[in-house]
Formats: structure tokens, sequence, C-alpha cells
């Protein structure tokens, strides 16, 4: 038996309905936004808080450093009391 090729030999069934969905998806994309709270805004800013911290640490290398720096054990032991026994 003989089967020669009869009717849509050659093409793709399925390739207009392809079509549209890449149609589709073209239509449907929209462009990514980004966008910044103004609390987001305001943590980016370095805080007068954070400035101070840094020269407090400054100071103290700086006290390290020289030899200055003393520890008072009584308030180190008074802190961590406090952190774990919450007195």
């Amino acid at each position: 038996m003989k089967i020669n090729n009869y009717g849509t030999s050659g093409i793709n069934p399925y390739k207009q309905q392809m079509n549209k969905l890449n149609q589709q998806k073209n239509i449907n994309k929209q462009n990514d936004k980004v966008e910044i709270s103004a609390t987001a805004k305001e943590l980016q800013q370095v805080s007068s808080v954070e400035k101070d911290r840094q020269k407090k640490v400054e100071q103290l290398k700086i006290q390290v450093e020289n030899g200055q720096y003393k520890v008072d054990p009584q308030a180190v032991a008074k802190g961590i009391s406090k952190f774990y026994f919450g007195k």
C-alpha cells in the first residue's frame, strides 16, 4: 500500500494557535516599575543617631589606642546581671 502526502503536507496545525498565544503575550506585557516609599528613603539616609554613634566609637578607639580607656568592672557586672536576670 502506498500513502502519498495528502492535504496539508508540511503545515503545522498548531502554528496558528501558537501565533495567537504569542500575540496575546506581547499585548499583556507591561513595563515593570519600582517605587520606593518615603519611609524607605528615610532609612537610606544616615540618621543623626548613627552619626553620634560613629563619633563615640571613634573617640573610644582613640582612648583605647592611647591607653586612656578604663573599664569600670562594677558597671560591667551590673549590666551583665541586668541582661540575664532582669534585675
